[in-house]
């Protein structure tokens, strides 16, 4: 993929950051970043944060992770990777059930 280009470059340099945040945006962040679609050097990352994260708060972070596995769907529509409902399967599946009663 594009993003991994930057492997090749003789630039290539390990980065370091620091964020300041909160735990809800913190969840946010793992809901987005530990996702199948995510590009895999961020998703390994934020899924080693994920794990010592749940060390520290368990009762916090229980259940963090993919958006799919917090909320019980995909948000993703169209580009989600088929590891879970979308929305528009619900609604579907929904309707076909409210028409059988």
């Amino acid at each position: 993929p594009a993003e991994d280009v930057r492997f090749a470059l003789t630039n290539a340099t390990e980065t370091r950051f620091v964020i300041t945040t909160n735990a809800r945006q913190l969840r946010h962040m793992f809901n987005l970043r530990c996702c199948q679609r995510a590009q895999w050097e961020i998703r390994r990352m934020f899924n080693l944060l994920l794990k010592e994260y749940k060390k520290i708060a368990p009762n916090i972070f229980y259940g963090a992770g993919p958006s799919c596995e917090d909320l019980g769907y995909c948000p993703e529509g169209k580009m989600s990777c088929g590891r879970a409902p979308t929305l528009d399967d619900l609604r579907e599946t929904y309707e076909a059930r409210k028409k059988q009663s």
